[in-house]
């Protein structure tokens, strides 16, 4: 028989933690049948040695990996093997306090939830670990932005949860990335935001070993929140992004064409024709940093090898566009100021760039979309699912 409840554990460099947390998952679950799942991301440490001990006690299964995805992918490993009716992460420091691993349940077990949290920041819950102001005012903005698919939770952020297998199942298009590995199921599985609930918790201090959040954590969790928006925004994500992409450019744009100005000003080098020409190729550098950052986001569901040729392409029509512009309004246009050519020229260029994309079966960022009966397949299975 299958246990009931599968334990989910993902480690790297974590052996001095395992062996007090295993045996406290079990004294938790004493009666309950159980199994857990350490998924290790190839620690060089003795976790290995560990988890051999521990299996000849407890029921515990060891999932060594190739560290690929982070901690999410490392989760997600650890959910495609267990077998268990209801899952549960949570981490390997100590800080999740194991003795909660039935309360989590509980809201699942009595059909009052889809997906329980183990909260931070309810009532009732506490924090031992200091936090500066700083990682406060990180931790509150990085709540807010995932607001759009969280709802109204607390900590949706936290590493510390359980859902039905059942829930599980009906995910679609997993793409996880960095630590926020609950987000990614709440958004992917269709979570209703009323069926999500939070259990207080203390969150405890770091027993042993070091922790891995660090700056490149926190980019990776703003490109994994790129792809949630995505996801559950598939037509406005692509339209806000590029509203937000084409008003740095044109901010770049314009100060380029400022700088080339008042060099003309002074030196008598630069016309307005030619400054126009120096701004647009400073916004499509600018508008290739975010497309570089969303090919990278969106690298495995591009439907096009070569991304980087189209894009080429695009940049090219809307420069010369700009170029025939500036030139054609500063001779036929009486008495045009230097910030009417700007405008004109690149609003011109931006529409040749939408027209280019469009022709291009690009989406407004200039990435591939998914044939039109691809896209209702996945949406008829989105709707089964949920």
């Amino acid at each position: 028989m299958p246990p009931q409840v599968s334990i989910i554990i993902p480690t790297l460099n974590e052996s001095a933690n395992l062996t007090p947390l295993v045996s406290r998952i079990s004294a938790a679950l004493a009666g309950i049948s159980h199994e857990i799942l350490i998924v290790d991301d190839s620690s060089p440490d003795s976790t290995v040695q560990v988890c051999c001990d521990l299996a000849r006690t407890f029921p515990l299964k060891l999932i060594t990996r190739l560290p690929k995805d982070g901690l999410s992918g490392a989760v997600l490993d650890g959910l495609r093997e267990s077998t268990g009716e209801y899952l549960v992460v949570m981490d390997a420091d100590l800080q999740h306090p194991p003795e909660k691993i039935v309360e989590l349940l509980a809201p699942l077990k009595n059909k009052q939830a889809d997906f329980v949290i183990g909260s931070r920041y309810v009532p009732g819950a506490s924090t031992r670990e200091s936090w500066s102001i700083l990682r406060r005012l990180n931790s509150r903005a990085a709540t807010a932005l995932a607001r759009p698919f969280a709802g109204d939770t607390h900590d949706p952020m936290s590493g510390f949860f359980a859902l039905k297998r059942t829930t599980y199942e009906r995910a679609t298009h997993l793409t996880p990335l960095g630590y926020k590995i609950a987000l990614e199921l709440m958004c992917k599985c269709r979570v209703e935001r009323s069926r999500i609930t939070e259990i207080p918790i203390d969150f405890g201090e770091r027993a042993a070993g070091e922790s891995k959040l660090s700056i490149k954590q926190q980019f990776k969790y703003l490109e994994h929140l790129s792809r949630l928006y995505d996801f559950f925004f598939p037509r406005l994500a692509p339209i806000a992004k590029f509203l937000i992409a084409t008003a740095v450019a044109w901010g770049m744009g314009l100060a380029v064409y400022a700088l080339a100005l008042s060099k003309s000003a002074v030196e008598g080098l630069v016309a307005p024709p030619p400054a126009i020409a120096i701004a647009y190729a400073a916004a499509i550098i600018t508008t290739a940093v975010f497309h570089l950052r969303y090919t990278r986001t969106q690298r495995e569901f591009l439907l096009c090898d070569r991304p980087w040729r189209d894009f080429t392409l695009i940049a090219l029509a809307e420069w010369s566009t700009a170029c025939a512009v500036s030139v054609f309004c500063s001779h036929r246009v009486m008495h045009i100021t230097a910030a009417e050519l700007f405008i004109y020229s690149f609003t011109a260029a931006t529409i040749m760039r939408y027209i280019v994309r469009k022709e291009l079966s690009q989406d407004l960022r200039g990435l591939r979309k998914r044939p039109v009966a691809a896209n209702s397949n996945t949406a008829a299975a989105i709707r089964r699912a949920a």
